[in-house]
């Protein structure tokens, strides 16, 4: 890569890192948006995304788990069952065209859902979900975590608000935990691909370490409640788009 690019890329990744990792998010979609804006080879593009991502979710995982806001039963009931789809699905080279229109409608559907009275949302009394559903649920979002190069927390972090299975800052440090478990088994799941990872990586961990640093800060201590879910919107368009348009 040229340094305009190296540059260009670092910047990007950490404004993404910022504003995922606001809402207990890697960031993956947002890498792997600013990567194809600069033409990066395709199979560079996801290993250097959850390569991001693991570094981004741990350190966030970290930090909610830190403040108590990591709700670990709520973990294990998606991640027991994604975290092995993911290993299969980062194996998985699935066209696109198959599940990227399907995959953004969604994501943008759950984002005007949680622009629409967040408020509201964010108030109502939470209840713990049963098994049966975070099981199965798990598995599909651990497929779609290893096919698409992402933890999985752009489906997660809906499903659990909508549903008030929890309230959104913990949601963030459920989900924080849910994709670094999920990017561990995406990337072991397609091991080969780290060969293709990129000599600029370094340089890139540094930049989404300092997106994370301010991003965290702002989901655990300075975004209340309502606006953790606008954010969270946000964070789901720009997602839909990625997977709509490129």
């Amino acid at each position: 890569m040229d340094p305009t690019t190296i540059v260009a890329l670092a910047l990007l990744f950490a404004l993404g890192a910022a504003l995922y990792s606001s809402v207990g998010h890697g960031g993956a979609s947002a890498y792997i948006a600013a990567m194809a804006l600069f033409s990066v080879a395709p199979e560079t593009m996801k290993p250097t995304a959850l390569a991001l991502n693991l570094l981004v979710a741990g350190f966030g995982a970290w930090r909610y788990w830190r403040r108590g806001l990591t709700n670990w039963k709520l973990v294990l009931a998606f991640a027991l069952t994604a975290a092995p789809a993911a290993f299969i699905g980062g194996g998985i080279h699935l066209p696109a065209i198959y599940y990227k229109p399907l995959v953004g409608v969604l994501l943008w559907a759950a984002a005007a859902r949680l622009l629409w009275q967040p408020k509201a949302l964010a108030e109502r009394a939470v209840r713990p979900p049963p098994w049966s559903i975070t099981l199965p649920a798990g598995a599909v979002l651990g497929v779609l975590a290893g096919l698409t190069g992402t933890g999985g927390g752009i489906f997660l972090s809906p499903l659990i608000i909508l549903n008030a299975w929890e309230e959104p800052r913990h949601t963030s440090g459920v989900v924080a935990a849910f994709i670094f478990l999920n990017s561990v088994a995406g990337l072991a799941g397609n091991a080969a691909s780290v060969g293709y990872l990129p000599k600029e990586l370094p340089i890139f961990l540094g930049a989404v370490f300092a997106g994370a640093l301010l991003g965290t800060w702002l989901g655990v201590d300075r975004l209340p409640r309502a606006w953790l879910l606008r954010t969270l919107g946000a964070v789901l368009t720009v997602a839909g788009a990625k997977l709509l348009f490129t």
